[in-house]
């Protein structure tokens, strides 16, 4: 497993801006997948978006194309979520985590291994 350390949460006004860094730690980060995920209270946790480990190939969550970008430093073991024209619904905890499986790519939570302890985004209206 890998640790993960999450980062960037906060609170922001609709139509804001946010960027979530993830912190990556224990593993060869550059072979493994990462995502975000998000769940808000009484919702199950929902995927965002993925990022394959080359970063050559991403995939997002239909409620977010267009206003998040999922991208990775390798060089820095970190992952990024840039998060644009938030919206109240997208307030939630969100949550980076590592696939479980090198080279390969999923947006099934169950395929991903390690979690961060996530980061509260609040967005009002």
């Amino acid at each position: 497993q890998v640790q993960l350390v999450e980062s960037g949460g906060g609170l922001v006004q609709a139509g804001g801006s946010l960027r979530l860094s993830c912190a990556a730690s224990g593993r060869t980060f550059s072979t493994y997948a990462m995502g975000w995920f998000r769940q808000a209270p009484g919702k199950e946790r929902e995927f965002v978006a993925a990022i394959r480990g080359s970063g050559l190939r991403t995939v997002y969550g239909d409620s977010v194309k267009g206003r998040f970008t999922i991208s990775r430093d390798n060089a820095k073991n970190t992952v990024y979520l840039q998060m644009n024209s938030l919206k109240p619904e997208d307030t939630a905890i969100y949550y980076c985590a590592a696939h479980r499986t090198p080279y390969s790519m999923s947006t099934d939570p169950n395929n991903f291994d390690s979690w961060g302890q996530g980061t509260q985004v609040t967005v009002s209206s």
